[in-house]
């Protein structure tokens, strides 16, 4: 059975689901840094802040037959513009839907002339490895920082003559 999936601009209607998919996202995090305070309690209402902050029109969503199953964000100015979030509810994952809301802000960068970046967290292989293939290959920045919390890491790469972990 072909799915239809349709990427809209969101809607105030979109709200609570998107709520909801950000702690879906928050959840993941924790997972994967088995860090059960990452987040805070609602982590939902960071997307209230992160709504208010891009406005509805740098966010879309995903629907199959009307159902919201994913999200992506656009944090953009004229020159620089990052995807922050890009979420798919895990029972709809591995289908296309983050590729073609990926693919909307792509279309949506290129529109303004900004370049498109993404900061996946260093654990989530999964999203790195999306993110290699949808045609991000040159890397900008490094984000490195000193855990005062002493939660575990795991070695990750080398990058140049450095050992990381992530």
């Amino acid at each position: 059975m072909k799915q239809n999936i349709r990427i809209r601009n969101y809607q105030r209607s979109d709200r609570e689901v998107c709520r909801s998919l950000w702690r879906e996202l928050t959840e993941w995090h924790r997972e994967i840094y088995r860090d059960p305070t990452i987040g805070g309690d609602k982590p939902e209402e960071q997307f209230d802040k992160h709504l208010a902050k891009l406005g509805p029109s740098r966010i879309w969503v995903a629907t199959i037959n009307s159902e919201v199953v994913g999200l992506i964000g656009l944090d953009a100015s004229s020159y620089e513009s990052e995807i922050e979030p890009l979420i798919v509810t895990k029972a709809y994952r591995n289908r296309g839907i983050g590729t073609k809301l990926v693919e909307k802000a792509i279309l949506e960068a290129r529109k303004i002339g900004a370049s498109l970046n993404v900061a996946p967290v260093a654990r989530n292989m999964k999203a790195i490895r999306f993110f290699h293939k949808a045609g991000f290959k040159n890397l900008g920045r490094i984000e490195m920082f000193i855990d005062f919390r002493n939660r575990k890491w795991k070695p990750a790469a080398d990058l140049l003559e450095f050992k990381l972990n992530c």
